[in-house]
């Protein structure tokens, strides 16, 4: 018993580490109007994803994604964290993947959306296309990015 206990930790260490790779190290500046935005908008509508604004921001820049695609996404896949499972807040994979924790899920996908060989290349349409082809589908999550960006701009003018 002890053998096959041994043989399954070691088999869990590669997946575990690879998904690490996801971690954070960067910070968000806490002026960035991004930033405003965005906990405004998930706190506006009582969404859990409010405490992963920045993690949005961070994973965002990294992959050089536009920053208000992973919270739309999170909006219309599960209510901005209000109705998920396995910490996968995007649906991902059909809803059958699961993250050791909602920031690394954060990561992961913008990691996917940026650089797997079915994203890489595409503009924001494009991506939502391979995301999920159901009609009507990139509307809304387009529609949900465009609530960010003029409610941005309302920010930048009142400051």
């Amino acid at each position: 018993m002890r053998d096959f206990l041994l043989v399954a930790g070691l088999l869990a260490v590669p997946c575990s580490m690879s998904l690490n790779q996801y971690q954070p190290n960067p910070s968000v500046d806490s002026n960035d109007p991004r930033l405003l935005r965005l906990v405004q908008f998930f706190g506006d509508r009582d969404c859990p994803l409010k405490e992963a604004a920045a993690d949005f921001l961070i994973a965002a820049d990294q992959n050089h994604l536009d920053w208000r695609l992973l919270p739309s996404i999170s909006m219309i896949e599960s209510s901005g964290g209000k109705d998920f499972k396995n910490n996968n807040v995007f649906g991902w994979n059909s809803d059958r993947d699961s993250f050791p924790s909602v920031r690394l899920g954060i990561h992961f996908v913008a990691s996917q959306l940026a650089k797997s060989k079915l994203y890489r290349g595409k503009n924001v349409e494009g991506k939502l296309l391979v995301y999920n082809p159901l009609p009507g589908y990139v509307a809304r999550v387009k529609a949900v990015m465009h609530m960010l960006e003029r409610d941005d701009r309302a920010v930048l003018a009142a400051d």
